[in-house]
């Protein structure tokens, strides 16, 4: 069954960006702000919902669509790149005045982060700057990486387990006695491969990545390697990884090394910590946030 998000406490479109951009707030209007990022490219904020929303207790949470994904959807032909979403995050910032908040970065969204932090230390001073970073389940900071991971999620998504389950849903008649349900549980299965447990799937919320934003983007980054780039960066910066993730240890290993950042690695635990290991992410959070 899908999980219930409540509705933000203040929602709207950016006014400063080319194209209009989906925000919204969650929290206390007094309490302290935060800028959440989703993960993807080419998905949208909800996924990472209700259980992000954890954060809300103590912050004001202002997170978005990321341009070409969800209520940012865009029928301009101009490719979406990195440096468009990081020139994006840089006018919602400064639209909302956000300046000198934490920035907690979810997947994509942490590279996302990590990107952003590099350009407005290396090129746009004028930007607002983080206060600290927190990187949950950091993307591949490599190119190399990101082909291990694409080829560790490959393996088991078509491993016995997943299959295995595949079969069992192609023989439950689901498919014609309850479409959404059929529909639920399938989505389930095409994401079963970034959990320890693939089992545990069933309790995150549905998204869809638009492929189109999520290859563009991908592609403008090259061959991409921002372990030594990254030690030029000198703020407060918390890691935290899934020993199961399929995206490789030794990246989030390496953003720890080059960030000079305090690494936490959860056991039993795969891409999805806030679903998977919520207690211990969200204690690790509040300490590092304070």
């Amino acid at each position: 069954m899908p999980l219930l998000i409540p509705a933000p406490r203040a929602e709207g479109f950016t006014t400063t960006t080319d194209v209009p951009l989906y925000w919204r707030e969650d929290g206390p209007s007094d309490a302290p702000p935060l800028v959440l990022l989703h993960g993807g490219p080419g998905a949208h904020h909800d996924y990472l919902y209700p259980q992000m929303l954890a954060l809300s207790a103590s912050h004001r949470v202002i997170t978005y669509d990321q341009r070409g994904g969800g209520r940012s959807k865009t029928d301009d032909r101009a490719p979406i790149t990195w440096r468009t979403h990081v020139a994006d995050l840089a006018a919602l910032m400064a639209e909302r005045a956000l300046v000198d908040v934490p920035v907690v970065g979810y997947s994509w969204g942490a590279l996302l982060g990590m990107l952003y932090t590099l350009e407005q230390h290396e090129r746009h001073p004028e930007w607002p700057a983080p206060s600290r970073l927190a990187l949950i389940s950091p993307a591949p900071i490599t190119r190399a990486w990101r082909h291990e991971f694409e080829t560790e999620l490959a393996a088991r998504l078509s491993g016995p387990v997943i299959q295995g389950l595949r079969a069992a849903l192609a023989d439950s008649g689901l498919r014609e006695t309850d479409p959404a349900a059929y529909r639920q549980r399938s989505f389930e299965l095409s994401v079963a491969g970034y959990f320890a447990d693939p089992l545990r799937s069933e309790s995150l919320t549905p998204f869809r990545v638009q492929g189109k934003v999520q290859q563009s983007v991908w592609e403008s980054l090259g061959d991409f390697d921002l372990r030594e780039a990254l030690r030029a960066v000198r703020l407060p910066v918390l890691v935290v990884h899934g020993r199961n993730d399929p995206i490789p240890l030794a990246s989030a290993e390496a953003v720890a090394d080059a960030l000079d950042a305090r690494l936490v690695v959860l056991d039993h635990c795969g891409h999805v910590p806030y679903v998977e290991q919520p207690q211990a992410l969200f204690d690790a959070m509040q300490r590092f946030l304070g």
